[in-house]
């Protein structure tokens, strides 16, 4: 095992500077071998951290030594860098989130669960060594976001496997578009989508009885529906690759879809998004109001996408 050693001194009489740099050697995910020492794995990245350290400490009047060691002996230093103590902080951040979860308070447990997303990122991105300790955390988040998405939005399809159809949007011309009721983001975007870029004329039928599917119609988002979720794709995504729609912005906006229907990757917005359409959904009981409502919200997206 190899390793980067940060040797370092800081000025004592500057209390500000040496919190500062020592949160900032925390963050980084350097671990504390003593007091002034800290290390990094052998990797460009680790280097050029403590690099970046050892500049910032010297232009403070510290000193600071950057070394190389090679060849130490792993077990005796990867429990330095071991994250399990703080992904187990999280998973009990988690436990009374899941028992307290109901239909009522849903919005408010995924608000929280979004934060500890957060933390559980930050922590893998420094967690050089991962063990059983991450993989459980990130089952259980898995396993509450998962919970929440069927309050959310039940019945929501199992992903198939299957080729992506090259489609013409020139076939769908006045169609009958079906799905569930109570639309959530995946049905919502998926069918401001239809309307805006697939058909302009298009009616939408919100369905609580899928058996009810007039014949003729195209069902969207269901198990069975002719557009649904495709392996690691959910239904807007399919749509928009099947209809060749993507481009940068509309690929961003994607992105938000996904995090928001099955999780993965948060992007910037969407917290601030699924504040916004959980309101929507909450005040607006008729799902063809509430699609006209979240319209907008989308289209001022991809506006806002298209200018960046």
């Amino acid at each position: 095992m190899h390793l980067y050693s940060l040797i370092l001194s800081l000025p004592t009489e500057n209390a500000t500077a040496r919190q500062r740099i020592w949160r900032s050697l925390k963050s980084s995910g350097a671990a504390v071998l003593r007091d002034g020492v800290y290390l990094m794995p052998d990797t460009e990245a680790g280097k050029n951290t403590l690099l970046s350290f050892a500049n910032e400490i010297r232009e403070l009047g510290g000193t600071a030594h950057v070394f190389h060691i090679k060849s130490v002996e792993q077990s005796e230093f990867i429990l330095l860098f071991d994250r399990s103590a703080d992904y187990a902080d999280l998973v009990n951040e988690l436990s009374p989130l899941k028992l307290m979860l109901s239909p009522d308070n849903v919005h408010d447990v995924l608000k929280h669960l979004r934060k500890l997303r957060k933390t559980f990122t930050a922590i893998s991105n420094i967690d050089f060594f991962p063990n059983e300790a991450q993989k459980q955390a990130e089952f259980a988040l898995a396993e509450l976001e998962s919970a929440c998405s069927k309050i959310l939005s039940p019945n929501e399809p199992s992903a198939v496997n299957k080729a992506l159809e090259r489609l013409n949007t020139n076939a769908f011309i006045s169609q009958i578009w079906v799905t569930r009721a109570r639309p959530w983001v995946d049905r919502l975007a998926s069918a401001w989508l239809i309307k805006r870029f697939i058909d302009t004329k298009a009616q939408f039928l919100w369905l609580n009885d899928l058996n009810a599917i007039p014949e003729n119609a195209i069902g969207f988002d269901f198990d069975g529906a002719r557009f649904t979720h495709v392996e690691g794709l959910v239904t807007f995504e399919v749509l928009v690759r099947s209809f060749e729609l993507d481009t940068p912005a509309m690929s961003k906006l994607s992105q938000i879809v996904h995090f928001l229907d099955v999780g993965g990757i948060q992007p910037t917005e969407a917290a601030g998004i699924e504040s916004i359409l959980a309101g929507m959904r909450t005040s607006i009981h008729d799902d063809y109001l509430l699609l006209q409502t979240a319209s907008s919200v989308f289209d001022g997206l991809l506006a806002s996408f298209n200018k960046g």
